[in-house]
């Protein structure tokens, strides 16, 4: 993984455009890019990083596109659009295209109008801590990401935005790498991000938040994945992601929980 593919003839197969949106992601990235060689072109849309991804990216080939982050589906949907190729293949900075994927997407492109559908979701491997966590529900976590150019767009959900396709869709076998948290510290970082775009979400649907909430739900999540889905197979690292999971689901809530509660009144002198 991370050597140059040759490109296929122009001809043989239709083309691919790969679009990656990112911010601060200079660690990450590079190891995406080189993973993608496969690609006619790769796209990337840039939030305005500080840490020099968007020169890393453009040193390795990419076309970048630089604007203000807008949310994950607006950044989508703004990338998909500068594609050029009839295909698109979407990534996120921390995943990897292995070999025999990359194979199976050029079957897809090699059969042109003929394949099977406008749209694939591929199996996604989620690593954490160096680390394949294959149970607690984790895998194999299905994504849509490879699909005709016009045929979808992302919606505006604030956290785990959907890919909205207007087709059949089908299914590849092969597994997308993604590598996630590598440390606790990283995982403690992305736990709060996403705890406070998952309570918007929540706090539009939900008038009040119950001792229930902070509660029941959060050991819930902790039971289906780590027993009813098996998260305890993976030792401690499937421990560990279970019960972030878990945290997640308190910390959404207890978000909520506080901007119901307005801000707090001022302290008389």
């Amino acid at each position: 993984m991370g050597a140059v593919r040759p490109i296929q003839a122009a001809g043989d197969r239709e083309g691919l455009s790969v679009v990656i949106i990112a911010r601060n992601e200079a660690p990450r990235i590079g190891s995406c890019l080189d993973s993608a060689t496969f690609a006619d072109e790769v796209i990337v849309v840039d939030a305005l990083s500080e840490d020099g991804t968007a020169e890393l990216c453009r040193r390795k080939g990419a076309r970048v596109f630089e604007r203000p982050w807008t949310g994950y589906g607006d950044q989508k949907n703004f990338a998909m659009a500068q594609a050029r190729e009839p295909w698109i293949m979407i990534l996120d900075a921390d995943e990897r295209v292995p070999e025999a994927l990359c194979e199976e997407i050029e079957e897809v492109l090699r059969a042109g109008n003929e394949a099977r559908a406008v749209a694939y979701r591929i199996p996604r491997r989620n690593y954490f801590y160096g680390r394949w966590v294959r149970h607690g529900g984790l895998f194999p976590d299905y994504q849509v990401r490879l699909l005709r150019c016009g045929v979808g767009r992302y919606n505006d959900v604030g956290l785990h935005e959907n890919l909205l396709v207007e087709g059949p869709i089908g299914t590849l076998r092969h597994c997308l790498d993604h590598m996630t948290e590598p440390a606790v510290a990283d995982h403690f970082r992305r736990l709060d991000r996403y705890a406070t775009l998952g309570s918007r979400e929540t706090g539009r649907r939900k008038r009040r938040v119950r001792w229930i909430d902070l509660t029941l739900r959060p050991a819930v999540t902790l039971f289906k994945m780590y027993v009813f889905k098996q998260g305890f197979r993976d030792g401690i690292p499937g421990f560990l992601v279970c019960a972030f999971a878990a945290m997640h689901t308190f910390l959404k809530y207890a978000k909520v929980w506080e901007t119901q509660l307005g801000p707090p009144a001022p302290r008389k002198p």
